[in-house]
C-alpha cells in the first residue's frame, strides 16, 4: 500500500467516523416525537396535577422560571416556593401546544402556545390567560427529561 493510498484510506475512515458520530447525536423525527411526548407530556401533566412535589420531580435542580410580570426565579428551592404559593392560591389547568420541538443530544428546545385557567381557591373567581413560551428540557443521568427553563408571556395586554 502506498503512502498516498494509506492517507486516503485514513481520511475516508476519519470522515466516516465523523459522519456516524454526528448522526447519532441528532434525533430522527421519530425520536424527536417520542422525546416531545415524554418531556412535554410529563411536564404539562405535572403542572396540571396542582401538586408541588409532583411538579418539582419534573424540573432540574437549576430550573429557571420566567413568569410574566415577575423577576426571574432561579433554582429548585426558589421555584418550589413560587409554585407552592401559586398552587396554594389557585387550582390551575394549562393547555400547552407544542409548535416547534428540537432535540440536540441531552437537550430539547420547545416553542409553545398556552391557554390557562386559574380558579381562586378562596373566592372561586376564574382567571384565564393565553400566550406563548419557550421550554428547555435536559435529559438527566436517569434518562428522564426534565424542564430546565420555562419562560412564558401573556398575549393579553395589562389593563391600565
Amino acid at each position: 500500500m502506498t503512502k498516498t493510498t494509506l492517507m486516503r484510506s485514513a481520511a475516508a475512515i476519519a470522515a466516516l467516523l465523523v459522519a456516524v458520530s454526528t448522526s447519532s447525536v441528532r434525533a430522527s423525527p421519530t425520536d424527536t416525537k417520542s422525546v416531545e411526548a415524554a418531556a412535554h407530556g410529563a411536564y404539562v401533566t405535572a403542572i396540571n396535577s396542582n401538586d408541588t412535589n409532583t411538579l418539582m420531580a419534573d424540573v432540574t435542580d437549576d430550573i429557571v422560571y420566567q413568569a410574566p410580570h415577575e423577576p426571574e426565579i432561579v433554582g429548585k428551592d426558589a421555584v418550589r416556593k413560587w409554585v407552592a404559593g401559586y398552587f396554594g392560591a389557585y387550582r390551575t389547568q394549562w393547555e400547552k401546544t407544542s409548535i416547534d420541538f428540537t432535540v440536540s443530544g441531552d437537550w430539547a428546545f420547545e416553542r409553545y402556545t398556552y391557554k390557562s385557567k386559574d380558579t381562586d381557591r378562596k373566592t372561586g373567581a376564574v382567571t384565564t390567560d393565553r400566550g406563548k413560551g419557550i421550554n428547555i428540557f435536559r435529559r438527566g443521568a436517569d434518562h428522564k427529561w426534565r424542564a430546565a427553563v420555562d419562560s412564558w408571556s401573556s398575549d393579553i395586554p395589562i389593563s391600565q
